[in-house]
């Protein structure tokens, strides 16, 4: 903030909120925001209706409450009544206009911008988020192992789960496993859950899981993912019910090979766009160029999805603690689709996976 000549930021984006003062929420209209002076504490602004929760959260912040929205005061002018006003002060990127214009309005002596700093710190977890991280991967791996017994279970009796049905037993079977050993759950966005898609309908990388039921002889993908603490990690794998096919075989070792380049190349100092040019260069050179849909991959934390990318756009350089999700996939219209995703540790000596379902082809093989 120093640096960039700021005296005090104002975050209204929930993960800034909950990675500055620990309060998880569910966002609405009504603002929740944190104060973040340069010098002296933090305050939290939230609806009074939201004022027992976060005590009950042990928000490290002085809760300030405004009585509802919208107001004969906006909450911004509570805010504004209850602070110094600065000289300068800036909000997130990701703030709306219509917040940024009450901001202004607020507080009329002050100079407005938009900075990044919370973000760029945000990138590097602690050591106390990694422990979180860690935790959620060894429940997302659970998951996967759930839901292949599901699966294989169904097949000895003859009749598969349709896509919908085994979303819904790894999800709850997640959940079971946070209450299980976890007494203090906050329910982030998502908690745990994912997408689950069988034959030609993997073939599409964001499909949600719909009825259809999966077949023998096809395949189908797992992308799990969960969150501990608010940290999110992801597990993904594609299996095959059955004896796999020649084609399916090359599909599968194509996106494997290429997932393990990608994944050893997230060291420090490589940027993102040259890890993922090592990791798509893989499926290129087997000569599936024309299958590839999307990135490596992304960076992983508070957000689900959140920088850095990936992708030949990112010339982010790769630092330790960052973690990243390693996902490369083809994806073949009328066919099938082929991913593995790894949620990945950045450290001084290397990548550490933090999930760690096997990956070898007869390792998913149903």
């Amino acid at each position: 903030m120093s640096a960039d000549g700021v005296a005090a930021l104002v975050l209204d984006d929930p993960l800034d909120v909950a990675y500055l003062t620990g309060f998880h929420h569910f966002p609405n209209e009504r603002p929740v925001a944190c104060w973040l002076p340069l010098s002296g504490d933090p305050v939290l602004l939230v609806p009074d209706l939201e004022r027992e929760y976060a005590a009950d959260q042990r928000s490290r912040a002085e809760i300030l409450a405004y009585p509802e929205f919208p107001g004969v005061r906006s909450p911004f002018a509570v805010l504004a009544g209850h602070v110094r006003a600065p000289e300068s002060a800036a909000y997130a990127p990701s703030t709306s206009v219509a917040r940024a214009a009450a901001l202004a309005e607020a507080f009329p002596g002050t100079r407005w911008s938009a900075c990044g700093a919370v973000g760029r710190v945000r990138l590097r977890k602690l050591p106390e988020e990694i422990a979180l991280h860690e935790e959620a991967a060894r429940i997302a791996d659970e998951m996967l192992a759930a839901g292949v017994e599901l699966v294989r279970s169904a097949a000895e009796s003859g009749e598969l789960p349709t896509e919908t049905e085994l979303a819904s037993h790894v999800i709850s079977h997640g959940s079971r496993l946070m209450y299980a050993r976890h007494e203090d759950v906050v329910v982030v966005p998502m908690l745990t859950g994912g997408l689950v898609y069988g034959g030609p309908n993997s073939a599409q990388p964001h499909r949600l899981p719909g009825g259809d039921r999966l077949r023998a002889g096809e395949t189908f993908m797992l992308s799990l993912g969960c969150a501990v603490g608010g940290r999110f990690v992801e597990s993904e794998r594609t299996f095959v019910i059955g004896e796999p096919t020649a084609r399916q075989a090359r599909y599968y070792e194509a996106v494997r090979e290429a997932q393990q380049a990608g994944t050893e190349a997230l060291v420090p100092g490589v940027t993102c766009a040259e890890a993922n040019r090592r990791c798509l260069a893989v499926i290129e050179e087997a000569g599936l160029g024309e299958h590839i849909r999307h990135r490596q991959g992304h960076g992983i934390g508070l957000g689900f999805h959140e920088p850095p990318w990936l992708s030949d756009g990112d010339a982010t350089v790769l630092a330790p603690g960052m973690i990243l999700s390693s996902e490369p996939g083809v994806y073949v219209p009328g066919h099938a689709g082929y991913r593995i995703s790894d949620t990945v540790l950045v450290t001084e000596s290397g990548p550490r996976r933090l999930t760690a379902y096997p990956r070898e082809l007869a390792d998913v093989t149903i």
